[in-house]
């Protein structure tokens, strides 16, 4: 127990701490609240739930990489255990005789529970702490493109050092306090671990013993009370961050859904992100929250080929920027740096194909992959400056309607169809669904194939489709991803405007970006429609018998599938191109990568149109090589986009693997 003075003294050092923690969280509250946006609290229950699911079993950390997961579950938890074991030690210091639980079987196991589990914790943390000082083997390592300030390289080690010693010394002095108490009262049968540590103590006496059990309780108390306020400047500010994301960030009805720019409002001076403050609330939060795992980073197509870009140094970056800037920030001044001059480079810029791999694994909920097209709006409607390569397709998506700049008639890919007829909504008023055939499928050749497969298939099944022909122009998909706001907003008003001429309900796409824009982001202008995409519709119509499928024997039966980054990730649609082969008769060897782990063609946030960053390698290359380890013969996609990546990788490595379409694949099966 402690004395008279000693409570005086640790009241006026409590007074101190929280002094000092209410300035540090009210600065890192008042740098959040700089961004723009707001924070979102609909459905309540839900996110509440859903928060403190995330917070207490660490199920979106322990999603990957089981043993590391959980020794930093292991540490995650000791931060949210030890609340409630300093709350019980600060007790027993003041009332004599106390003991936290009492003498119950409940406080039984809680001590037990407590003893075995602070070991675990050290061993933990000081497996990071080797693992990162001695061997340097954490992930937390970047190839030497990427751009890392030196804020932020000096901040990790700092950072990993204090908290590591913090942890270790915290729990460590409470569990020497405990063996104290054991060797001063005797063997406690329900902490096994720190009666075996008592003996150390047997040659000294009780009054001795006495005072160093003092000793470690001011030494493992009084790190608590100095922890707190540094714990907003800290990495593991995240522990309590990472939650608050997942229970203030707005649902998103897709990965890759953007929140539209209002063009009319006057008011309106700045178009994307140039600076920090500039970002959404949640976007600032993101940096906070960042857990520093690198998860992203290892999934991330640029990265892994060799590109400047990693998702995790742009909010590791980002934080460190905050701490520097942090009183700044938070008076509302203006600090001018760009979030181009210390969190990512311009072709790292450049490099993202906007697949959303980082969003689906980060643990904390953060969506870099936002960041960098809002970026990239500011370049491209405040600068201007862009890879020149986009212009052409920029060019073409304005004046003709389509990427390619093709001045052709959009029925011309029908020429070729014997005895099928494509009618337009003009020919066939009473159409009972749209195709939208999309500009791959009236200009590229080999998105002409999908599209007359598809044809096939639609005619076969005897369904009620039309096309809107000359009518029907770029989603705008391209010019969105590569931050060309304004032309996708002008398209997508012109095609809202000409679905809903036509009454236009049900739509079916060939396209996977075109099935994205529609779906998810149309909306946003008035186009609401039900929007399918061709593996589902087939799906459909196998089952309930309008299409009959071959599934005999074929040449070429050994196959892969390639899930599109904007089939898959951004809209989960995994088993209809499965269940399409299935009834085919294919089995699938699967890549190591797949599902929501796919890996990147390489032509999403508009790579199509532009030349690849610089790297080590092509992300189509890699892929490709991907599909050969199976050994298939035969690559099959689902993406207009990913058969060109993958066909022309194909032809660029000598490889003997064909690939194809799910729909060019059923159509030649047509009984």
């Amino acid at each position: 127990m402690l004395t008279t003075t000693e409570k005086i003294v640790f009241g006026l050092l409590v007074l101190i701490s929280l002094l000092l923690s209410v300035r540090s969280f009210s600065i890192m509250i008042r740098v959040i609240r700089r961004g723009n946006d707001r924070f979102y609290f609909d459905q309540p229950f839900g996110r509440i739930r859903e928060a403190l699911s995330v917070l207490f079993t660490q199920k979106t950390v322990l999603k990957y990489r089981p043993f590391i997961s959980f020794l930093h579950t292991l540490i995650a938890w000791a931060f949210i255990l030890y609340m409630l074991v300093n709350i019980g030690d600060v007790l027993q210091g003041f009332f004599a005789g106390y003991r936290f639980g009492g003498q119950n079987p409940v406080a039984n196991v809680y001590r037990f529970f407590i003893d075995i589990f602070s070991i675990l914790a050290i061993l933990a943390m000081t497996f990071f702490l080797i693992r990162r000082f001695l061997f340097n083997l954490e992930s937390q390592q970047y190839n030497e493109a990427v751009l890392i300030t030196t804020d932020t390289r000096q901040g990790i080690r700092r950072d990993s050092l204090i908290v590591g010693f913090f942890i270790i010394l915290h729990i460590g002095f409470r569990f020497i306090g405990e063996s104290i108490v054991i060797h001063m009262e005797g063997p406690d049968p329900w902490q096994p671990l720190a009666s075996l540590v008592s003996v150390i103590w047997s040659p000294i006496g009780y009054d001795t013993a006495k005072i160093l059990h003092h000793i470690s309780w001011w030494l493992a108390i009084g790190l608590i009370l100095a922890f707190i306020p540094y714990f907003p400047s800290s990495k593991h500010a995240h522990l309590f961050m990472g939650p608050i994301n997942y229970l203030l960030r707005p649902h998103r009805n897709a990965h890759g859904t953007l929140q539209p720019i209002d063009f009319e409002d006057e008011n309106n001076e700045q178009f994307g992100v140039a600076r920090l403050e500039h970002l959404e609330r949640t976007q600032i939060l993101d940096a906070y929250a960042c857990i520093m795992c690198n998860r992203c980073q290892e999934v991330c197509p640029a990265y892994i080929t060799g590109k400047a870009l990693s998702p995790s140094a742009l909010e590791i970056n980002k934080r460190y920027f905050i701490n520097r800037n942090k009183n700044k920030l938070a008076s509302a001044e203006e600090v001018p740096e760009t979030l181009l001059e210390y969190s990512l480079s311009e072709s790292a810029l450049w490099a993202c194909t906007s697949c959303a791999a980082c969003n689906e694994i980060c643990p904390v909920g953060n969506e870099p992959m936002y960041d960098i097209l809002n970026i990239r709006r500011d370049r491209v409607l405040m600068e201007s400056q862009f890879p020149r390569q986009l212009q052409n397709a920029f060019n073409g998506m304005e004046r003709n309607y389509n990427p390619w700049n093709m001045n052709e008639d959009r029925l011309k890919w029908t020429e070729v169809l014997e005895g099928i007829e494509v009618k337009t909504v003009e020919q066939n008023p009473e159409f009972e669904i749209l195709y939208w055939v999309g500009c791959a499928g009236c200009f590229d050749q080999r998105g002409q194939i999908i599209a007359q497969s598809f044809a096939k298939l639609l005619n076969k099944a005897n369904v009620n489709f039309a096309v809107l022909g000359n009518l029907e122009k770029c989603t705008g998909d391209s010019a969105r991803r590569a931050g060309n706001e304004y032309l996708f907003a002008m398209l997508a008003k012109e095609n809202v405007e000409t679905l809903n001429q036509y009454k236009v309900k049900k739509i079916v796409v060939t396209c996977p970006h075109c099935l994205h824009t529609l779906k998810n982001e149309y909306p946003q202008f008035g186009g609401h429609y039900e929007v399918i995409h061709h593996t589902e519709f087939t799906s459909q119509l196998i089952r309930s018998g309008k299409l009959k499928i071959e599934s005999g024997t074929r040449e070429t039966a050994n196959l892969t599938f390639h899930d599109p980054c904007y089939l898959g990730r951004h809209n989960q649609i995994y088993d209809a191109p499965r269940l399409n082969l299935e009834y085919a008769g294919y089995s699938i060897s699967e890549m190591g990568r797949n599902k929501s782990n796919s890996f990147c063609c390489g032509a999403g946030g508009a790579q199509m149109w532009k030349e690849e960053e610089q790297g080590i390698e092509a992300v189509r290359h890699n892929r490709l090589k991907e599909a050969q380890s199976t050994k298939a013969e035969l690559l099959c996609t689902s993406c207009p986009f990913c058969l060109t990546m993958l066909t022309d990788a194909s032809n660029e490595l000598n490889s003997t693997i064909q690939v194809k379409d799910i729909a060019q694949i059923l159509a030649e099966q047509i009984k």
